[in-house]
């Protein structure tokens, strides 16, 4: 789900492009309760789990969209983490999800591992799926040329507060 800023965010549309857009699709477009005042819109067919489901944890990659669309920046990305994860430059770091919030960032390393830097003590449920989504990641990323992402190691050379660091990989 998102709201008609986070759709204008997105496609870079103005407010009354998308407003029209919306009002001509009408019923067409299920409007799901958000955790904020914000009207979110999305596809009738898309499933919506329960409230109280737990979102997984997740990696996402670097310039993610689900990160740069949204209009509400603390969606997301928690308001003191913000200026962590995204540089003055505009990158936006690879970002290790708890719960549906970021909660750290990772990287691959020169042996092809992937290392999750967390900003806060996880959880050991949390640890273990995040272990498990780093596992999976590290065996798409296997056969890829890991000085690809030399290029973005000095953001983790500035200095990133580390609470807790999991490595995967060979």
């Amino acid at each position: 789900p998102a709201s008609a800023a986070d759709f204008a965010r997105f496609t870079l549309l103005t407010r009354p492009v998308i407003t029209r857009a919306v009002n001509e699709l009408g019923d067409r477009l299920a409007r799901p309760a958000g955790p904020g005042p914000a009207a979110l819109l999305d596809l009738p067919e898309a499933s919506v789990p329960a409230g109280d489901t737990p979102a997984p944890p997740r990696l996402l990659p670097m310039w993610d969209s689900s990160l740069l669309a949204h209009a509400a920046p603390g969606r997301l990305i928690p308001p003191g983490y913000r200026p962590l994860v995204v540089r003055r430059n505009g990158d936006i770091l690879p970002c290790v999800l708890v719960d549906g919030q970021v909660a750290g960032v990772w990287r691959t390393g020169a042996d092809g591992a992937v290392e999750l830097t967390a900003f806060h003590r996880l959880t050991p449920t949390d640890r273990r799926g995040l272990t498990e989504e780093a596992q999976r990641l590290a065996s798409v990323l296997a056969d890829r040329d890991p000085a690809v992402y030399r290029r973005y190691g000095h953001w983790w050379d500035k200095g990133l507060p580390v609470v807790e660091r999991i490595t995967v990989g060979p």
